[in-house]
């Protein structure tokens, strides 16, 4: 029995979240994973507190399934070395910004002539063309250009940032793992290599495709508290309990929002679901009230045998300890060599008939590269050469 990407070979150069997320998926799914890093710098987030003990909580739950080897790819020599990786090598992943690689030699157009077949995957903020194709950005960036933060929050108060870095993982990471399934698929068709170009922003952008339609259709610009899920209707809202905590209710369908009502003793309110004007702040206001008369954990109780739609707004402690988490399993604790056991998040793809991968930890800064480079034919004295040289 086979791991789906088993036998895949992948030159990971990316930094920081979105590149590392998209290799940490496809490194649990059997993909054997080269993590290229500068040498003396490696991967920015490694610097990153808090520390389990000497390494970075965010390297070592990013990178796992991975072998680190350290390359100066200015250098000439680290440039040669990189080519003859990329030789062997099924996918090219990089999250520099567009035409870094290009000025390096190594750009797409570049490694195809050495493999033909090469995956090549660009992940960038705003992608390789149009007049931001330069712009510095992170996440907070994208999803305010592609008018993901002007819908999030409360009306009085400014746009809210969200807790979830929703353009780096869902619009970059998620959207490099498709296309990069997709492109294998295509390879397997025709033997041709892919140049895939993604942009955070774009990604980001898609989560919007209803309201993006919605809107334009009907001419409007919505904003705050004024689209059905984002406030405007009093069935989805979140609400304050007594003990300052929250509850998230999403009661959208009529059957939900009426069991919702028997529950707090109110089916007066069955008719006012959708609520809107001055009714809507009314209904909005009574519902504040009635939830602060009660802590979080006895309305979790009330509504645990309802079919309401209503949940606790948990912690991200309360979250790992829930029992729907526990059965599914989505935790678990692995042996690093220098840090002991880490905490991981599992990555949630489930395919019939095949086994999880067992996982190996996060690499040390260049941990693999005299074993990469033996697997190139180099041998111990040219590794020392490169070494004093300061190429790896």
């Amino acid at each position: 029995m086979t791991f789906p990407l088993e036998g895949i070979k992948i030159l990971d150069l990316t930094r920081l979240l979105p590149g590392p997320f998209a290799t940490l998926i496809l490194g649990d799914l059997g993909a054997d994973i080269i993590k290229i890093e500068e040498p003396g710098v490696g991967d920015y987030v490694r610097n990153y507190a808090p520390f389990v003990k000497k390494e970075s909580t965010y390297f070592v739950s990013l990178n796992r399934n991975k072998k680190s080897v350290k390359l100066n790819l200015k250098a000439p020599e680290g440039k040669e070395i990189f080519r003859r990786l990329a030789e062997k090598a099924d996918i090219v992943i990089e999250s520099f910004r567009p035409g870094v690689m290009a000025k390096l030699g190594l750009g797409f157009e570049d490694l195809k002539k050495v493999n033909p077949r090469l995956i090549f995957c660009a992940i960038s903020g705003y992608g390789q063309d149009g007049p931001y194709r330069d712009r510095a950005g992170h996440d907070l960036n994208y999803i305010s250009l592609a008018g993901i933060t002007g819908l999030t929050g409360w009306k009085g108060d400014r746009p809210a940032i969200p807790g979830a870095q929703i353009a780096d993982i869902g619009g970059g990471s998620l959207y490099a793992v498709i296309s990069i399934l997709a492109a294998l698929q295509l390879r397997h068709r025709d033997g041709q290599g892919r140049f895939i170009d993604v942009s955070m922003m774009d990604g980001a952008l898609t989560f919007l495709t209803s309201h993006f339609i919605s809107a334009l259709t009907a001419g409007t610009d919505p904003g705050l508290e004024s689209i059905r899920l984002n406030g405007l209707y009093p069935c989805y809202q979140i609400f304050e309990t007594r003990d300052g905590k929250a509850m998230s209710l999403g009661a959208l369908e009529p059957k939900f929002w009426e069991d919702f009502c028997e529950a707090i003793g109110r089916k007066d309110l069955i008719k006012d679901q959708f609520a809107a004007g001055p009714r809507r702040e009314e209904v909005v206001a009574e519902l504040k009230q009635i939830f602060r008369g009660k802590t979080r954990d006895e309305w979790t109780e009330i509504f645990a045998k309802r079919d309401a739609c209503c949940e606790p707004v948990l912690s991200l402690p309360e979250v790992r300890d829930h029992p729907q988490t526990k059965k599914r399993g989505l935790f678990f604790k692995m042996d690093h060599p220098t840090e002991g056991p880490v905490d991981q998040v599992r990555t949630p793809i489930r395919i019939s008939g095949c086994p999880e991968r067992k996982h190996t930890p996060s690499p040390t800064l260049g941990q693999h590269t005299e074993e990469v480079l033996k697997g190139l034919g180099f041998d111990d004295r040219q590794i020392q050469d490169l070494r004093e040289k300061k190429i790896i």
